[in-house]
């Protein structure tokens, strides 16, 4: 999967814009909409830090493309992403909540419920339409902006806390994603797919009396959308 992004990453930047516009196709863009229900949880690189499970969320935004040849294009657009996951520690921990602190015994769960503004930039790889029938593969990076961060921590009665001083502000991950359109005539198709994602940075803030660990967010994706 590594040497999957590093490919993609070299072509991507080997593909200046005055290329591009040159190439057949290269005007050619097409936009869609989209909603992903999605399955998310949290893993770590430590044995002090574990995950407690999966939440669900949900990501729904437009989605453009701009060819460059008739089976290739870029891939791009602006999405909000509802997730989360839920942690708990093998030792006590300090949590830092923007008016006061908390103190964490082990074993108790964090739910951390995360929104972000999603920027994807990707290459799209489809196949030649077969039928009413065309599959494809979408693979690339996920730069992404919080814009909300909350925990629970039901056994110490915390509810819907503002954490924006536990998560990072920004964060970026990888993601391929791979499917079927489904012409219903026209430019118009119907877009039904599956992906997965996961993030290189750190998710959670490592402050301190914290655990030094790297906490990455898993996101399975179920795609359902209408190209133009």
């Amino acid at each position: 999967m590594k040497r999957l992004m590093a490919a993609i990453a070299v072509l991507l930047a080997s593909l200046p814009a005055g290329k591009l516009l040159a190439q057949e196709g290269a005007q050619n863009i097409r936009f869609g909409i989209f909603a992903d229900p999605l399955i998310t949880w949290f893993s770590s690189d430590t044995k002090m830090t574990v995950n407690e499970g999966s939440r669900a969320g949900f990501n729904f935004g437009v989605a453009c493309n701009k060819y460059f040849s008739k089976n290739y294009s870029f891939s791009t657009g602006l999405s909000l992403m509802i997730s989360g996951g839920n942690l708990h520690h093998s030792d006590t921990i300090t949590m830092y909540f923007n008016n006061y602190t908390s103190i964490v015994n082990p074993g108790q769960v964090i739910n951390y419920k995360l929104q972000y503004i999603d920027i994807p930039l990707g290459l799209k790889f489809e196949s030649n339409q077969i039928g009413y029938v065309t599959f494809f593969t979408d693979a690339g990076f996920d730069p992404k902006i919080m814009i909300n961060s909350r925990v629970d921590i039901p056994s110490l009665s915390v509810s819907k806390e503002i954490a924006t001083r536990e998560v990072n502000f920004f964060t970026l991950s990888y993601h391929i994603t791979t499917g079927i359109e489904y012409s219903l005539g026209g430019n118009t198709a119907l877009l039904l797919g599956i992906g997965y994602e996961n993030n290189f940075i750190d998710i959670t803030r490592d402050r301190e009396k914290q655990p030094k660990d790297h906490i990455a967010q898993n996101i399975i994706r179920f795609r359902l959308g209408v190209n133009f």
